[in-house]
């Protein structure tokens, strides 16, 4: 079964524009679409869910999904999935977490859209 193995999300806000975190605390979630369990590491650096800023699509998808976001961002940093995994793993963690199904929908096309070109393709951690 998927879930969370870790306790909430612990993160200090490290950057104010672009709002940017750091985990004082790992981030472990056992996935059973990509059929094993992420540790994000502490000291990781997240923006969460980056969704844009404009009103609309921040008012229905924005500060949702945190712990999904950080782990989805990992996976985006290492390549540790192909990215339709990393997109549906974001999918599935949402669900774990209680994101309505609508607002999971309009984050996964989010991704599958827009988190090509620089969001997967940028450089990777040594």
């Amino acid at each position: 079964m998927s879930e969370f193995l870790s306790g909430d999300l612990d993160a200090d806000l490290i950057k104010e524009s672009p709002p940017t975190w750091r985990l004082n605390e790992p981030v472990i979630y056992q996935s059973d679409v990509a059929g094993q369990t992420f540790t994000v590491p502490a000291g990781f650096v997240s923006d969460l869910a980056s969704v844009p800023r404009w009103p609309v699509i921040y008012l229905l998808a924005g500060g949702t999904a945190n712990e999904a976001s950080v782990v989805h961002d990992w996976l985006y940093s290492t390549h540790a999935v192909p990215r339709a995994v990393a997109d549906a793993v974001l999918r599935e963690a949402s669900a774990v977490t209680g994101v309505p199904a609508w607002r999971r929908w309009l984050m996964w096309m989010g991704v599958r859209i827009g988190g090509g070109g620089n969001h997967w393709n940028g450089p990777t951690p040594a």
